[in-house]
């Protein structure tokens, strides 16, 4: 029933931006939490970005200062805002609704020059 799909990944130089989006259906989205994850190649996944489903965010260290998350409820949307790229960040980046096990399929982002 519930779907997360996300996009706008790609290929990026460090010190480039990406905006990747994560568009949720099958459930009433604004009663949610909504995070981004990511994995890189042989590391576990972990966690990026968090906000709440009263709007407030909450960040990993390692991109705090550099990434915003943000959520539009009018169009079941959480986005990641990508600034100041590292190659550290590349990874495969995953959407998930609330503390549930529905994640998205990915979306690969790879910071390289």
């Amino acid at each position: 029933q519930v779907q997360l799909v996300e996009s706008g990944g790609g290929l990026v130089q460090p010190g480039g931006s990406l905006r990747l989006s994560c568009a949720a259906s099958g459930t009433i989205f604004s009663r949610y939490a909504m995070g981004w994850y990511r994995q890189a190649p042989g590391k576990q996944r972990e966690l990026v970005a968090i906000i709440t489903s009263d709007d407030t965010a909450n960040y990993a260290d390692s991109v705090r200062g550099r990434f915003a998350i943000s959520r539009d409820n009018a169009k079941n949307t959480v986005y990641l805002q990508m600034n100041s790229l590292k190659p550290e960040d590349t990874a495969v980046y995953y959407c998930r609704l609330g503390g549930s096990n529905h994640w998205g399929q990915g979306t690969q982002v790879t910071v390289s020059s």
